[in-house]
């Protein structure tokens, strides 16, 4: 154990030292957990020095191990240890069989919490490395789960850092800076975590355009062992700087010799070369990029793949490009990454006006700003909005109308609560609170519009999300009330209404009738506008419709409470 705290500190001498001192004392011993421990060591040393056969051995040989003498927390984590290398061998479905196996065991509480952490970083990393961010999302959900019946502390440490690399590629990028900068304070010593920490801040920095921010932190990523590849390169781009990006991005790539590794960075190779007007690189980068994306046959490098290749026959103006942007555009959907699915649309855009068809790349063009601005992606809002305006549409990405369902959520009684529990707790039941409901909140594709003390304003597509959302959460406090004698009662008003989108969020009246009706609602209850709600889901009406004054609102509301339970 004192070998795996030094390794991740960048320590490699001093975690030697005790790998060696292990092995001496194991030698004479029989057989047990400790030789699992040992096996993982061993393995995990042999990821970060990319010797992925040697790593596949030794957490092969972990798991063997716990399953002779009996213990599941070392036979797991042995097995989604085996995932990290099966994966980066391309042998996707082993690996993911392996991750699931011990997800379902991480999950279930029948495994040590340290156990469980750790399997549920390697899941984190093994989903990140294929793109596969839908599964990711699914066991982060299921995790959470876990930690509100076990009532453990959600995530600590590299978890959260992990996690935030999800919550970036799933668009919530507020979440994703919050849980990387969290991680950061408390991770310690551990250099490999705080790179990728600083990582992920920088790609979300430049995404939203501030440049100078996501500088400072891919280069304190670089400082901390992390390569600040494919990000600084696509910086140096978005400065102007092309020749600076080719270097970066050629020397990253000559760098890394593991295939999958280098899928996370062609696509950048292709737009670089694509700036720098060097075709043959471009159609290289993105052919290599294809052949991977063949062999391991996942929808997120498939979407890359498509979008790479787009972009080579959009540049060279073929009428193809259409149909590989909007397989690529697609695709990036269906897995739910908004970010890279805006950018297709706008790269579609562009082929439709190859052929002439302005009309279909208005409405690409519009729908791809549209999530730039829900994002709060300002360099790209900028730039389609230019593009847009070259085609004689106005500018109304400042403010824009927008149909949404909002919803205000409150902890009932919070004052009183604060007086009988004390400061110390009461903050740590705000935290558990904060990353329970932020965790739903992705599940269910909720935009987080505002924070504050202990309540959030959360904005849906639509209304049934929404009332997914509203009942997940209520079950969800009521379980862990039920198991462990305690959890926060909320009380939730959703309406759905048309507002006014605007770069800071959301106003208009709607909002303030949404507010209200959440001041209406009482604990552990569900108000909702009857207007809101469809045919479908007036089913889950409790009662009778009751008209209410609002305060605030001239005109009378129908309120309804919702069946949740």
């Amino acid at each position: 154990m004192l070998a795996n705290e030094y390794f991740p500190r960048g320590e490699l001498a001093v975690g030697a030292g005790w790998h060696q001192t292990a092995a001496a004392l194991l030698e004479e011993e029989a057989e047990g957990p400790a030789h699992g421990l040992h096996a993982w060591t061993h393995a995990q040393l042999a990821l970060i020095q990319r010797d992925i056969a040697a790593a596949l051995e030794h957490s092969t040989s972990m798991a063997e191990i716990g399953q002779r003498v009996g213990d599941r927390d070392i036979a797991l984590l042995g097995r989604a240890t085996q995932a990290r290398a099966l994966v980066q061998l391309g042998r996707v479905e082993e690996a993911m069989a392996a991750i699931d196996e011990a997800m379902a065991a991480a999950v279930s509480g029948s495994l040590r919490p340290r156990t469980a952490c750790h399997i549920y970083c390697q899941t984190l990393t093994v989903c990140g490395e294929l793109g596969d961010y839908r599964r990711a999302g699914e066991w982060t959900v299921a995790a959470q789960r876990c930690c509100v019946r076990e009532s453990i502390v959600p995530a600590s440490g590299d978890c959260r850092i992990h996690r935030a690399g999800v919550l970036r590629w799933r668009g919530a990028w507020t979440e994703a800076e919050a849980d990387a900068r969290r991680g950061c304070d408390e991770i310690g010593g551990n250099v490999i975590h705080l790179g990728l920490a600083h990582y992920e801040i920088g790609e979300i920095r430049l995404r939203r355009g501030d440049l100078e921010a996501a500088e400072e932190a891919f280069k304190r990523a670089h400082e901390l062992g992390r390569p600040p590849y494919p990000g600084l390169a696509l910086l140096r781009l978005a400065e102007g700087r092309i020749d600076a990006a080719t270097a970066l991005i050629e020397e990253a790539l000559g760098a890394e010799p593991v295939e999958l590794l280098r899928a996370a960075l062609l696509p950048s190779r292709v737009e670089i070369a694509l700036a720098a007007g060097d075709r043959e690189a471009a159609h290289a980068a993105a052919d290599e990029l294809v052949a991977i994306a063949g062999r391991f046959d996942t929808p997120a490098l498939q979407a890359a793949a498509a979008c790479s290749r787009g972009a080579n026959q959009l540049a060279d103006r073929d009428p193809q490009a259409a149909a590989s942007l909007r397989r690529g555009a697609q695709l990036w959907q269906e897995i739910g990454v908004p970010y890279e699915a805006a950018v297709a649309r706008r790269m579609l855009g562009q082929a439709h006006l190859v052929r002439e068809d302005t009309e279909s790349a208005v409405l690409e063009l519009s729908a791809a700003r549209r999530v730039f601005e829900r994002l709060g992606a300002a360099r790209d809002v900028r730039g389609t909005t230019e593009q847009l305006e070259a085609l004689g549409v106005e500018d109304r990405s400042t403010e824009q109308r927008a149909s949404r369902t909002f919803m205000f959520t409150d902890i009932a009684r919070s004052t009183q609560l604060v007086e009988a529990i004390g400061d110390e707790a009461w903050s740590h039941v705000v935290r558990w609170h904060d990353e329970t409901l932020r965790a739903l909140f992705v599940k269910f594709e909720g935009e987080e519009v505002d924070h504050t003390g202990d309540g959030f304003f959360v904005a849906f597509d639509d209304t049934t999300r929404a009332l997914g959302c509203a009942a997940e959460i209520q079950r969800t406090l009521a379980e862990h009330r039920q198991r462990h004698g305690f959890s926060p009662q909320l009380r939730i008003g959703l309406h759905a209404c048309e507002s006014t989108r605007t770069r800071e969020g959301y106003r208009g009246r709607g909002i303030h009738v949404a507010a209200r009706i959440g001041a209406r609602a009482g604990a552990d209850e569900i108000v909702v506008s009857r207007a809101s709600l469809g045919d479908a889901e007036r089913s889950l009406m409790t009662g009778n419709p009751e008209t209410v004054e609002l305060k605030g609102v001239a005109e009378p509301v129908e309120i309804v409470a919702v069946h949740w339970r």
